[in-house]
């Protein structure tokens, strides 16, 4: 399960180029962060192994070790202790031990390990919790958990409950020791969109349980190592599958090549499986004697994982932003990750209301993963620093009847408008943003959000150079005859398309002769919607925009 987890902490921090830069702490509080993380490490660890409680997801635990590990690096004398390494607890010895599997961080890792190897082969790395199987005169006489991979505990009377366990074998196998993984069965299980489900801590509380023998009749094992069995490979396959340990030969295939364990990652990855997987695992036909087996030894075979679905990074900052709309974004700024082939680096939280029932400050540590289009979402909070400073919000009151004309509390809110006014649903200016926006106000000045009209074409050139202020200039003249339906979604007027392309309004007057009962009668128009609008109409600073957008002759504004 959580065995050998010194390498594994190498590839996560490699995996986490922010965490290898040292926080800017005092030593009070850089021992109050580690002595805090340790404590909750150490219960969580409690949990799991004396319980068969799992608090926090698998994946979350890993890369929070390495983030430990990393501060020990950084603040501490002391070398990080494997905290996830099982208490000797078990009083069985395996037969064999458990050597547990070295990880790889890529391809080319892979790659380099099996130039000097020959007859390899690849499995998936089922999520499960490992076991000894032994077999004696034909007869399963013992079970042991894989405990510290020398001594574990006997789980004899649980594992003969488990149907897919031969209660009795024959020919080589009469007299053998088999090491595989207890595992929850699963229907299709496609690990690229269902990621692990913690199917492992959910097969250890089962095995740890004391009653409800149903839990384990549904479980099921694969075996994925017969020490001292038959040196054929295919012949050690056909063996197994005989004795009814089906899986093992159905999902070990050979492979020449790295190209080959990538296929066949990709493959079982985004295939529907009948167990959860965290990777791949490669190995070699042939193993050394079982007496040369020792925990943190197997060199003959490695694994490659798969990306982690969700990935825990540091919040740097918090950043706030008013919409066009008056609305409060709040960002959460991060130490960058990798999700997919997508460099993370900022999360958005939503409203302020919703960042204070998150309560996330600058040091907290988040989950984070891509939602539909690759977009990053916040998962959880999975770490609160020891001290933890918020930023206050910006001060004033915004609304969608504020900031058309500039001022300093406006300065977010007035450019946010600019910027909306140039996309595609309104004027549709290609080749200005925020940026582009920003800059030109700061140099000319505006008094409200239609400002830029006025510009000349020099004016333009001489701020944004000769050529982009040339093509600017042609777009602003040329809004002039866009549309009056352009105009209003750019003003921010509080309708959907839908409703403005049904009242067929195309002036100014007629928006103005409308009344509540003729709002009402268009498609999503609400009490609410209905009342919005007319607050809208009536506003003060966009009547006076109406009128100066009358008297520079846009469509449907002059009288």
């Amino acid at each position: 399960m959580r065995l050998w987890k010194c390498v594994a902490l190498v590839l996560l921090v490699w995996h986490f180029p922010a965490w290898t830069v040292c926080p800017v702490w005092s030593p009070a509080r850089a021992n109050a962060e580690i002595s805090r993380l340790q404590q909750q490490m150490a219960q969580w660890n409690d949990s799991y192994w004396k319980q068969g409680i799992s608090a926090v997801d698998d994946s979350v635990y890993d890369q929070l070790d390495a983030q430990l590990a990393q501060w020990h690096r950084c603040f501490s004398d002391d070398s990080h202790a494997d905290q996830s390494v099982p208490p000797i607890s078990g009083t069985i010895s395996h037969p064999v031990p458990h050597t547990g599997v070295r990880k790889l961080a890529d391809k080319r890792s892979v790659q380099q390990w099996m130039r000097t190897r020959g007859d390899l082969w690849v499995q998936p790395k089922v999520d499960g919790v490992a076991v000894t199987l032994v077999y004696r005169d034909g007869n399963l006489v013992r079970a042991i958990s894989r405990g510290n991979g020398l001594k574990g505990e006997d789980w004899t009377n649980k594992v003969r409950q488990i149907p897919s366990v031969p209660k009795m074998t024959k020919g080589q196998l009469a007299n053998s020791t088999l090491q595989g993984e207890i595992f929850l069965p699963q229907d299709g299980h496609i690990q690229q969109k269902s990621g692990g489900m913690n199917a492992r801590s959910k097969v250890a509380g089962m095995m740890m349980r004391k009653d409800n023998p149903e839990l384990l009749r549904s479980l099921a094992i694969f075996i994925w190592a017969w020490p001292d069995g038959p040196v054929n490979m295919p012949d050690r396959l056909r063996q197994l599958a005989d004795a009814g340990f089906s899986l093992t030969r159905q999902f070990t295939q050979p492979v020449k090549n790295a190209d080959e364990v990538e296929r066949a990652r990709t493959h079982w990855w985004t295939s529907g499986l009948p167990f959860v997987t965290d990777g791949v695992v490669v190995r070699t036909g042939k193993e050394p004697e079982a007496r040369n087996w020792l925990p943190g030894q197997g060199d003959w075979l490695v694994a490659w994982k798969y990306p982690p679905v969700a990935r825990v990074s540091e919040v740097t900052g918090i950043q706030f932003s008013v919409g066009k709309s008056g609305q409060i974004a709040v960002v959460a700024l991060l130490a960058p990750v990798m999700l997919d082939d997508k460099r993370v680096q900022r999360v958005n939280i939503g409203s302020v209301r919703r960042w204070n029932e998150w309560d996330i400050a600058p040091g907290d540590h988040l989950l984070v993963s891509l939602a539909g289009q690759g977009i990053p979402r916040i998962d959880d909070v999975v770490w609160r620093s020891t001290q933890r400073t918020k930023p206050a919000p910006p001060k004033g009151h915004f609304n969608s009847l504020t900031c058309f004309y500039a001022t300093r509390e406006c300065q977010q809110q007035f450019v946010a408008r600019l910027v909306w006014l140039s996309a595609k649903e309104a004027l549709n200016f290609d080749g200005i943003g925020e940026a582009g926006w920003r800059e030109l106000h700061h140099a000319h000045r505006f008094e409200h959000i239609f400002s830029w009209l006025a510009l000349t074409q020099e004016q333009l050139q001489s701020t944004l150079g000769v050529r982009k202020g040339e093509k600017l200039w042609h777009q602003f003249n040329l809004s002039r005859q866009h549309p009056f339906t352009r105009w209003i979604v750019a003003m921010g007027i509080p309708l959907t398309q839908v409703t403005l392309d049904a009242s067929r309004d195309r002036s100014w007057r007629q928006l103005q002769e409308r009344d509540e009962k003729s709002w009402r009668q268009l498609p999503s128009m609400g009490e609410r919607r209905t009342r919005q609008l007319i607050q809208w109409l009536e506003n003060q600073k966009v009547k006076a925009l109406s009128n100066w957008l009358a008297a520079q002759r846009i469509t449907g504004f002059t009288p």
